[in-house]
């Protein structure tokens, strides 16, 4: 059974979380299959940037209940197996070297949440609803730790992990959670200016300065360095670089700019 929605159309490549009746919760199912796309479409050629969002009324609630009752009966190796395949999966979405535009709405809860943080660009309607809220459950953010860590610091997670409070996209926002924040009826054109403006970078650069991001935070100073002067080199001698370059420099628009 398909626990995800996909399209891709003039580059878009459209991932739909398209469980509403349990809120798009998280099954072994979902995971799975969140993996298999987002790795195929890591060794896409024909796509330029990833919509994730969710079908019916939430972006996505967190665990499966369902699920969750399964792990009550599960040893504790079963238990590290069970949570290495869903870090598998967050890690595959976070590495992509495409763009991935998160469209939140409704909610974004424990894993839903982990979701927003492995996106580069989220944009969430301003009623959606976001929290860390294993701790309310008896469990807590380990697996989402490393990339929401990432996104909004210690000591934002520090408070909103240990009292698994909801908050509003407000705050979201003010945490870097969350980089947008627009009305509910906004939230596709908002996607839509975002994904207008990806179209207009060369897709190797976007795919470079993504992994750039990645590298820096994982090295100290003398490793960066060698990092980013070699990786801007070879964006410079390459055929996008060199094409970009020149089109600024004849004031011309460059090839690889979508329209």
């Amino acid at each position: 059974m398909a626990e995800i929605k996909t399209d891709l159309a003039d580059g878009i490549a459209r991932v739909t979380l398209a469980r509403p009746e349990v809120r798009n919760a998280f099954n072994a199912e979902l995971i799975a299959q969140l993996y298999e796309v987002f790795t195929g479409i890591t060794a896409a050629d024909n796509v330029r940037a990833v919509v994730l969002a969710g079908e019916g009324p939430v972006f996505c609630g967190g665990a499966d209940i369902g699920w969750m009752r399964s792990s009550l009966d599960l040893a504790y190796e079963a238990n590290v197996a069970d949570a290495e395949r869903m870090s598998d999966m967050f890690r595959a979405i976070d590495n992509c070297p495409k763009p991935v535009v998160a469209a939140i709405h409704g909610a974004a809860l424990g894993g839903g949440a982990g979701l927003a943080a492995v996106c580069d660009i989220a944009i969430a309607a301003e009623d959606a609803i976001f929290g860390f809220t294993e701790v309310k459950l008896g469990i807590i953010p380990a697996v989402i730790s490393p990339f929401v860590l990432a996104k909004v610091g210690a000591s934002h997670a520090r408070a909103l992990f240990l009292t698994g409070e909801r908050f509003d996209a407000r705050r979201a926002q003010s945490i870097a959670l969350v980089h947008e924040v627009v009305p509910a009826a906004e939230l596709d054109a908002a996607v839509d200016r975002c994904l207008a403006e990806l179209r207009t970078a060369g897709p190797s650069a976007v795919a470079a300065a993504k992994l750039v991001v990645h590298r820096v935070l994982d090295n100290g100073y003398d490793e960066s360095r060698a990092i980013t002067t070699r990786a801007i080199a070879q964006q410079r001698v390459s055929p996008e670089g060199q094409e970009g370059l020149r089109a600024f420099l004849e004031r011309r628009r460059a090839s690889f700019a979508g329209d």
